[in-house]
């Protein structure tokens, strides 16, 4: 182990000290083999739109999986988790926050789904749509304490429920999972 690959534990001691963490852990390989079974399954309410969460696939690529059950007292994510896009990756919809309201607030060219997700009417989907579940930044991993390509990502609401059951938690809709993917840093 060298200073610039301080290997897994550190990532999972940064992680594990972070604000509204109740449970930090590294991915069981049979239960990421369960995971893309039920991430393959996964379709929007009522079934009629696909749901594609490729924060998942990428975080597949990656050399070490770490899982999180985090509560309330969590940072909101710096971006997205969910938006809609067409099958030429036009952005149709997107996640709003309470961070990004006021980009879209007071403007006649949206339609609110509801509170937190916003249309786009104007941009003319092509292809079939799909709700994305992208993968998205997680700042506090990154080269400086020996991690590269970190990406986070969202499992869906099944997955995120057989990750709960795993490791014997409730389904309580207070907590929710998030999946850390990361290379070791090896500068040449």
């Amino acid at each position: 182990m060298t200073s610039d690959n301080p290997g897994p534990e550190r990532p999972l001691e940064i992680v594990r000290n972070l604000r509204g963490i109740v449970h930090c852990f590294y991915l069981d390989r049979g239960l990421v083999e369960r995971l893309k079974e039920e991430e393959a399954k996964v379709k929007a309410l009522g079934g009629n739109i696909d749901v594609k969460n490729t924060g998942f696939e990428e975080a597949l690529k990656r050399d070490h999986l770490i899982c999180v059950i985090k509560d309330p007292r969590f940072r909101p994510p710096p971006e997205a988790t969910v938006v809609l896009m067409d099958s030429e990756d036009n952005l149709l919809g997107t996640e709003v926050f309470p961070f990004t309201f006021k980009a879209y607030e007071n403007k006649d060219n949206l339609v609110w789904l509801s509170e937190s997700f916003v249309m786009f009417p104007e941009v003319k989907g092509k292809g079939r749509e799909a709700f994305v579940l992208p993968p998205v930044s997680f700042p506090e991993l990154s080269e400086e304490n020996g991690c590269a390509r970190v990406l986070s990502c969202s499992p869906a609401p099944t997955s995120d429920l057989l990750i709960k059951e795993y490791y014997g938690y409730e389904d309580d809709p207070r907590l929710a999972s998030i999946i850390i993917a990361f290379d070791d840093f090896n500068p040449e």
